[in-house]
């Protein structure tokens, strides 16, 4: 189920957790068997358990991000967002692929992101 609502709502859910970094915000983003990829050649964290683990152990501070983004295309089965992340000291431009489930939780999500030039 990927429709531009369902979308937002799932990426507005997942800055909260972003800023909240609570294991339970977290973890109903992505459905049990969720695959979550830090980078598209990296090995992904697997299943909700190790995506709230991996989450928290390179969480960002509360607070400390601002996000902003805009969808580049939406299907039944594929969401592709380009986002941009501003740190006190560095801006990453982002690509994200998203394929949320039936029930709004992400199965799959694949991140890109390159840092801006100083």
């Amino acid at each position: 189920m990927n429709d531009a609502d369902a979308v937002t709502a799932w990426i507005n859910a997942y800055v909260r957790a972003w800023n909240t970094n609570d294991p339970q915000d977290i973890g109903e983003l992505f459905a049990e068997q969720a695959v979550y990829h830090t980078a598209p050649f990296d090995p992904p964290w697997r299943g909700r358990g190790q995506i709230i683990d991996g989450w928290l152990g390179r969480k960002d501070e509360p607070g400390e991000t601002t996000f902003d983004w805009r969808p580049v295309a939406v299907t039944d089965a594929v969401a592709v967002v380009q986002g941009t992340t501003v740190y006190p000291t560095q801006t990453f431009s982002n690509l994200w692929v998203i394929r949320l489930d039936e029930d709004g939780r992400c199965r799959e999500f694949t991140e890109w992101w390159m840092q801006h030039p100083a």
